[in-house]
């Protein structure tokens, strides 16, 4: 835009408690948006600093030297310095920050600025802010650091207080030179208890049996950082978390805790004291359920702030610590500060408000600062009144501010706010809630706002308000896609007009109303329903007549205007957009998703529209498309005069564009896109101010347009017009505004207080008593559409009563006749029966109802199936992981008789890579085998390995050396290296793999066993079974009612039962599909028929009923058989019985006694079948258990190898973990002995470069000294022309000085002149003294003075040299001794690595029973002792250990002599041995026998031509050779193609010969077929002569092997009998 327009700020309002601090004595500031404001807390006069920068972040000041600093927000930040009250620049401090800072501090007596910078540096840098240069830099000390102070009284020591920790840093100074020490404060456990190190053993702990322990981060193999901070955590209490700290006057720092304890920290031991423990049973009770979050000195006490809203100050006295006041505010408190002077309090609040207290003065707690609660939801300026400014808050705060920003008055409307719109033709606002109501407020009393009317709309919250420029109509939109338009006018009672139905939720709403034209035009920004995304497309535009949109054609009964009068048309952007505001014929909008603003022109697309119906969407292109905000979404405003666009983002930008042309802009930082930019933006009715809020930090702010040339002009003649036309109107509807009574009863709570007129004069803050009986439209009450269709329901029913009831009545007639007919055709047959269904006489809503039904059925049926598939899922993955995946399952063998149960072993198939490690282990050990076989030296020693061979070691070496009893068992491998042999780690690791296969050997060996025995079982059941059957058979013969062994298979024995499920199981009713249920009824068809065939067979029932079934009659039948009595034995007695009854009657009793012997001797034999089958069941079932049993004892045999193996292996783990672990604390030790040394070397280099610096010093300084004496031997000499009287009185004065603070400040020598000057008064001069020696005395005292002060400025920076010097040589002594310790421990630990490889563990078997212990006799006699005084024993003790030592001495004298001897010896069997391997070799080479070709060879003198001659003779050979393979290649192919001819041949003929062989087949099958029909006749008589010689046989070998039974029992009778008669006698022994 051209420079005649310029955008600039005018006010801001708003507070946010994030950083409130002194910038003296009485004022306090704090950042409102991008602005600082000061506040006078006494005058309460406000001040507004706009700031340069674009976002400002941390703010700090100090009350004792009026600077304040704060930080922009942007890119590499800068820091800004600048003085109060004059706003002067002192220095732009540019550091290397790179996102922003998150503290910033001032200090008292020097010229510092602490920061500390966030992501991703995190640096701690102190700043002089006089220079701009950066004293002093900590990298990477800031990671959690939540705020930095200064030591009031040591500008030279800071503060930071961390998320978990404190640290102080010390600023070491050498004149120019500064360097940040950090001490980190230890702060106590959440107990109050000594936050030691947990489980931490020190790293030089002694070795134990199974190795040295060490540290954790050698454990962990962690590195450097890393392993600090995870250590710490893992071995450290957990710590109390500082929330506040607070400087005392003496250098004490006071620390708050979240757990509620209260420390004090000496800054000097960094000790730290518990001043209040919460846990303690004596703890005050008022301090013990807060936590302390805010603490500031006074001098009454320490201020101390809880969580709550209570303020307490303590009088702490050592230990002891006293209340001795409480003050409770109206909300939570967030900030204390304390006054400069020290005697004052401020409390800031989280509501909005700063307090000030004074507690020596008044318990009285003043409120200073009032703003309401939350953020600011719009603002505008009244566009009756344009001095006036209304603004409302998200939590129902309505507030009036003066052109000027100075707060009139308040409003609470105790709901949550959501849009704000002011009526053109009257001075009242329209407020929307979030619970649906539209609130009008009355604004004609500044001082008293009222709330006038109010009406419910929606079910949702009123998201968008706006008048139409005219004020005609008042229009509201929301989600829920309903537009209300109600009318403005107060004469009207703001009566809801109607509504009308968008196409989806509303996301934005403007109106159009040209004066020319008769009608208002709404725009109305859509979204799609199903449309998720932020923005919206669909564009609705409505025409609504200025008059007459009440009548009865424009708004039906329920209160839906009509087609005809709204005239709507819809359009459709391509990309959706945020918002959009109307224009003269054209659209504004903003699509985020292009980050632009783009026109669209709806003239020509209007007049096309207006014919077509109101569901066709026309489809707009933008007609113009400029660059837009970064960051969204964004909001559009058109001005009243139609000539700028404005816009505000989330970038915090305000933007003014003219309407015409949009391409240049002007634009304003109003706030910071950190805390999300703006919000909302409104102009005032001139078109020239402008109102924006912030979206979250309850920023308020007020700028302005200024126009200059042609377009100011341009711009009244368009604002004046309209001001003339609305003023009428405000003439007419103002007062009827003003007449209208309040809406309900209150009364304001607080009338013009003295707090609030101290801080506003005139202001008045209303707020509303019992609202939830004033508010009638609460969002139980129903919403004004659903009052009007209940009023038109009403007004239905009353004029249509009558026929509603005979309309009921004639429906229950109808209803009583339906449920008489479905009884009637219940009761019918089936096949005459109606379905229910035909009786419905709603058909839709039966089908709606079972459709309704059928979802929801289909919806269970889903979650059932989802349900199913989960636990299908979740049983594939358990069956795969402890089922399938196993080679071998789980299973168990329990005795028949015994309680024994042995299991096998699950094994897993080996990994495709365990195999690869064991091959190559076992190739490893080939190679390692044969190099010490191969190895001479080896070779010669007595190793069994090179001797047989290593297949025999095992054989050969003790049980008692290899560890386990493997070779025992036959399981061992013969790779396994020997105990004694392990040395390596690789060596280690190779003997787990070994040891590993052969635990998987003994497994896979035992469950070989377990497979044959569990076969054998299952063999030995179904036996068991077989004669168990049988023995049923003879049971039931026998009318035996006995109770049967019968052995089963537990389901440990079976495990597969697990994963099976039997239908007795199952306790509900199966459920079956459609296609189950037709295959069911086919198995149920097909047997139904197969028994009907089975019926007709007469043949197979014949034989049922005269056989049962059988072809001969069974043995077992014979115990059913009675032979029956004649009949005359019942029906005459015996007398009367004729010979020939009697004659039949005898051979009755004969048959029957025979009979009867028969059923005898069958019983018998079945009785003893029956024992024999029990008798071979229970003797089989015990050869079984104690089969099980010897199973049960191997199983024992290998658990205990494989125990022994898997001990060996957990040693062996554990000595190459401890290896590693060594590995790992040598590399540790290794790079801190590289840092120290890199430490020591840097901490020499400062030490020389210092020292050289403090000498030049001082050197500088001795000839200063020199200088300032020369002055005072010069004074005698300067004035040697004044008396001697006088002389003495001006040394005097020559030697006084006067008094000042002393400073460190650049001014403290201006000061001193200052006060110097004073003492070069003329009246001061002393009498009679020439006024010309005066002036020169006053010269030469003030050389003096400034020598002085030199002088005194070397002196103490000479101490400071002195001091930084001597701390860095303790530094670089310290640092040498940590170099000492490293190295000492590393040693140690190559010591200790160097006793690991050579002490080795062994695993030892001892028999049992071959290590006891005697018994001794605990009982001591003390009969026979004599008592001795204790010095003789002690000499006695002492002579015999001088005796031991000289002995031992002399002892080891003579092993080392005897060694040597021995070692000489070896070393001469060495040389011996190797002469003998010389001459053996000098012999084997005069022995070689050589042929005869090679002695010819060796004969020959012409070596050359023999070579040359046989070379000749090979290539004549290979030719020969060459031409023969040729011809023999050329035999074979001829062969190779003729045997192929013959192939082809023989392989036409086998494919004829097949198809023979298929027909001969066909015959033979058919001739077979015949002969079996021919002779199955013949067979059937053949099978039954064949059994009955079978028969015959059986019986002859049971009766032969009966005699032969008897035989060899009366044989075994015999032979026992004849060896008791020749047993010989032994009883003469008993004598001898």
């Amino acid at each position: 835009m051209d420079d005649n327009i310029i955008l600039e700020s005018r006010w801001s309002q708003g507070f946010t408690n994030k950083y409130v601090e002194f910038v003296d004595s009485n004022t306090v500031c704090y950042t409102c948006g991008n602005d600082v404001c000061f506040l006078n807390l006494d005058s309460n006069i406000r001040r507004v600093f706009h700031s340069p920068c674009r976002g400002t972040g941390a703010l700090t000041a100090n009350g004792q030297n009026g600077i304040f600093a704060f930080s922009d927000q942007k890119t590499s930040p800068s820091i800004f310095a600048y003085t109060y009250p004059d706003f002067q620049l002192k220095n732009e401090l540019k550091g290397t920050a790179q996102l922003g800072y998150t503290s910033l501090t001032l200090s008292n007596d020097a010229p510092y600025l602490g920061c500390c910078s966030s992501l991703p540096d995190h640096t701690i840098t102190v700043w002089n802010w006089e220079t701009a240069e950066p004293i002093c830099t900590q990298p990477k000390a800031g990671c959690d650091v939540t705020s930095l102070v200064f030591n009031p009284l040591n500008c030279l020591q800071l503060c930071a207080l961390g998320s978990t920790s404190i640290t102080l840093w010390n600023i070491e100074k050498s004149d120019r030179f500064h360097l940040l020490k950090p001490r980190v404060m230890e702060l106590p456990a959440k107990d109050g208890s000594c936050a030691d190190r947990l489980h931490s053993p020190p790293a030089d702990s002694k070795q134990s049996h199974l190795g040295p322990v060490m540290p954790p981060s050698a454990i962990s193999g962690l590195k450097e950082h890393n392993a600090e901070k995870i250590l710490s955590k893992l071995f450290t209490k957990a710590r109390l978390t500082p929330t506040a700290i607070c400087w005392k006057d003496s250098s004490e720092l006071y620390v708050g805790c979240e757990e509620g304890f209260l420390l004090v920290v000496n800054t000097e031991s960094l000790s730290v004291s518990i001043s209040f423990n919460p846990t303690t049973p004596d703890a005050i009770p008022e301090l013990r359920q807060i936590s302390f979050q805010r603490l500031a000195f006074n001098k009454n006490g320490l201020i101390t702030i809880g969580k709550g809203n209570v303020v307490h100050c303590l009088q702490i006295n050592k230990a002891q610590i006293n209340i001795t006041q409480t003050w409770q505010l109206e909300g939570p408190v967030s900030a204390v500060m304390s006054f400069p002077d020290n005697e004052r309090v401020a409390l800031c609040s989280d509501t909005g408000q700063i307090y000030m207290l004074n507690p020596t003065q008044s318990d009285q707690i003043v409120k200073v600062l009032d703003y309401l609660r939350g953020n600011f939801v719009a603002a505008t300026l009244l566009p009756t009144n344009k001095n006036i400014c209304v603004s409302v808050k998200d939590s129902g705060g309505l507030q009036l501010w003066t052109a000027e920003g100075i707060s009139i008055s308040s409003l609470s409307l105790q709901a949550e706010v959501k849009s704000l719109a002011c009526c053109p033709v009257a001075q009242y606002a329209a407020v929307g809630t979030a619970t649906g109501n539209v609130l009008f407020v009355d604004l004609n009393n500044e001082q008293q706002p009222r709330l006038v009317h109010q009406v419910r709309l929606y079910n949702t919250s009123v998201d968008h308000l706006v008048f139409d420029q005219e004020g005609h109509y008042l229009l509201t939109g929301a989600s829920d896609s309903h537009i209300y338009v109600l009318d403005a006018k107060p004469s009207k009672q703001f009566s809801c007009i109607g509504y009308m139905v968008a196409p989806g939720p509303i996301l934005s709403l403007s109106t159009q109303c040209i004066r020319k034209d008769k009608e208002v035009k709404v725009l109305a920004l859509c979204s799609r329903q199903e449309d998720k995304s932020p923005g919206g497309s669909l564009l609705t535009v409505l025409s609504l007549p200025k008059t007459n949109l009440t009548g009865p054609d424009c708004v039906d009964q329920y209160g839906c205007l009509s087609a005809s009068v709204l005239q709507e048309s819809r359009f459709e952007v391509p990309d959706s957009i945020q918002s959009c505001v109307l224009g003269d014929s054209q659209v504004f909008a903003c699509c985020q998703k292009r980050k632009s603003l783009q026109t669209f022109k709806l003239h020509s697309e209007v007049q096309d529209a207006g014919s077509a119906s109101a569901e066709d969407v026309v489809q707009l292109t933008p007609q113009q498309e400029v660059k837009g905000h970064l960051l969204g979404p964004v909001s559009l405003l058109l001005s009243p005069n139609q000539l700028w666009l404005a816009s505000v983002g989330r970038d915090g930008f305000l933007r003014i564009r003219k309407a015409a042309s949009m391409e240049s802009y002007i634009e304003l930082q109003c706030n910071s896109h950190r805390d999300v930019g703006a919000g909302s933006v409104s102009f005032s009715a001139d078109s020239q101010t402008l109102i924006t809020t912030g979206y979250r930090d309850g920023t308020l702010l007020c700028s302005r347009l200024r126009i200059k040339g042609m377009d100011a002009a341009k711009v009244d003649d368009a604002t004046q017009s309209m001001a003339d036309f609305l003023e009428n109107q405000f003439n007419t509807e103002n007062p009827v505004l003003i007449g209208l009574p309040d809406w309900g009863q209150w009364s304001p709570v607080g009338n013009e207080k003295q707090k609030e007129s101290e801080v506003h004069p005139g202001v008045e803050t209303v707020d509303m008593k019992e609202w939830d009986d004033i508010l009638s439209a609460r969002p139980s009450h129903p919403i004004w559409i659903r009052s009007r269709r209940e009023a038109v329901i009403k007004q239905d029913n009353e004029q249509y009563s009558q026929q509603k009831q005979e309309l009921k009545k004639t429906m229950k007639e109808i209803r009583g006749t339906i449920l008489e007919m479905i009884r009637e055709n219940d009761s019918l047959p089936e096949t005459e029966r109606l379905e229910l269904k035909e009786f419905n006489v709603d058909v839709d809503e039966q089908k709606r109802l079972d459709a309704m039904v059928e979802q929801e059925v289909t919806r269970v049926k889903n979650e059932i199936k989802s349900g199913i598939a989960e636990k299908c899922d979740l049983q594939d993955v358990l069956r795969n992981e402890c089922w399938d995946s196993l080679m071998v399952k789980s299973k168990t063998i329990k005795g028949f008789h015994s309680d024994h149960e042995v299991k096998n072993y699950p094994l897993k198939e080996p990994t495709k890579k365990e195999l690869e490690d064991l091959h190559q282990v076992e190739k490893t050990r080939n190679i390692e085998i044969a190099a010490c076989m191969s190895d001479p030296k080896r070779s010669s020693s007595p190793s069994r390995e090179t001797k047989e061979g290593h297949e025999d070691i095992l054989e050969e070496e003790s049980h008692a050396l290899t560890g386990s009893i493997t070779a025992e068992l036959g399981y061992s491998n013969s790779y396994i290296y020997d105990q004694l042999s392990l040395k390596t780690t690789e060596q280690k690791i190779n003997q787990i793999v070994l040891l590993q296969d052969v635990i998987y050997r003994i497994k896979a060996a035992f469950n070989a066993d377990f497979d044959n025995l569990h076969k054998q079982k299952m063999h030995e059941l179904s036996r068991v079974m077989e004669r168990n059957k049988r023995i049923r058979e003879i049971m039931l013969a026998l009318k035996i009612d006995e109770k049967l062994w019968e052995p089963t298979l537990s389901v440990w024995e079976q495990p597969e039962r697990f994963l099976t499920v039997d239908d007795s199981e199952i306790k509900v009713e199966k459920y079956l599909t459609a296609e189950e249920k037709e295959e069911e009824e086919k198995k149920k068809s097909e047997q139904q028929k197969l028994l009907a065939a089975n019926a007709n067979n007469s043949r197979i029932e014949g034989v049922k009923k005269m056989m049962g079934g059988v072809l001969e009659k069974q043995k077992e039948d014979i115990l059913k058989v009675e032979i029956p009595p004649p009949k005359f034995n019942l029906s005459k007695p015996d007398t009367d019985w004729s010979e020939e009854e009697k004659r039949v009657y005898k051979d009755y009793e004969n048959k029957s006694k025979d009979l009867n012997e028969e059923k005898g001797k069958y019983k018998k034999s079945l009785e003893n079948e029956m024992a024999t089958l029990q008798t071979s069941s229970k003797d089989s079932s015990e050869r079984f258990d104690e089969k099980l049993r010897q199973l049960f004892e191997k199983k024992l045999q290998c658990e205990t190898a494989i125990k022994q193996e898997e001990l060996k292996i957990l040693h062996l783990i554990y000595s190459v973990q401890i290896e590693q672990e060594i590995q790992n604390r040598e590399l540790e030790l290794k790079i801190k002995l590289e840092k120290a040394v890199i430490h020591k070397d840097g901490i020499s280099e400062v030490v020389k470069e210092h020292a050289k610096e403090l000498q030049s010093f001082h050197d500088t300084y001795e000839g200063a000294v020199a200088e300032d004496k020369v002055l005072d031997k010069e004074f005698r000499k300067e004035f040697f022309d004044v008396p001697s009287h006088v002389f003495d009185h001006l040394f005097k004065l020559f030697k006084r000085r006067p008094r000042v603070k002393r400073s460190l400040h650049s001014d403290a020598l201006d000061n001193l002149l200052k006060a110097i000057e004073e003492l070069d008064a003329p009246e001061n001069m002393p009498e009679g003294l020439d006024p010309l020696i005066w002036e020169r005395f006053c010269h030469v005292r003030r050389m003096k003075v400034e020598s002085e002060h030199k002088l005194k400025l070397k002196a103490l920076t000479l101490a400071e040299m002195k001091t930084f010097h001597q701390k860095r040589i303790d530094e670089e002594s310290a640092a040498q001794l940590e170099i000492q310790n490293i190295s000492d421990e590393l040693e140690s630990l190559h010591k200790e690595k160097q006793h690991l490889l050579t002490d080795i563990m062994l695993l030892v078997i001892l028999k049992q029973d071959q290590v006891e212990v005697a018994p001794t006799d605990l009982t001591v006699d003390y009969c026979d002792s004599v008592l001795v005084h204790r010095k003789v024993v002690e000499d006695l003790n002492s002579s015999i250990k001088t005796l031991g030592e000289k002995q031992i001495a002399s002892m080891v004298k003579y092993k080392d002599f005897r060694k040597a001897i021995v070692q000489l010896q070896w070393e001469h069997k060495k040389l011996n041995m190797q002469i003998d391997d010389q001459e053996e070799k000098e012999r084997q080479i005069k022995m070689l026998k050589l042929n005869e070709d090679q002695q010819h060879y060796l004969n020959k003198s012409d070596r050359q031509s023999f070579v040359s001659k046989q070379i000749s003779i090979l290539e004549e050979t290979i030719a020969f050779k060459e031409k023969t393979h040729l011809k023999s290649m050329h035999h074979h192919i001829k062969k190779t193609e003729h045997l192929k001819i013959q192939v082809a041949k023989k392989t036409n003929e086998n494919a004829l010969l097949d198809q023979q062989l298929c027909k001969l087949e066909m015959t033979v099958a058919e001739m077979k077929n015949i002969y079996e029909a021919m002779a199955s006749e013949e067979s059937q008589e053949t099978q039954k002569k064949e059994r009955y010689q079978e028969m015959l046989r059986r019986k002859k070998l049971k009766d032969l092997a009966t005699a032969q039974m008897e035989e060899l029992t009366f044989l075994r009778a015999e032979v026992e009998r004849l060896r008791m008669k020749n047993f010989p006698s032994l009883a003469h022994l008993k004598h001898s």
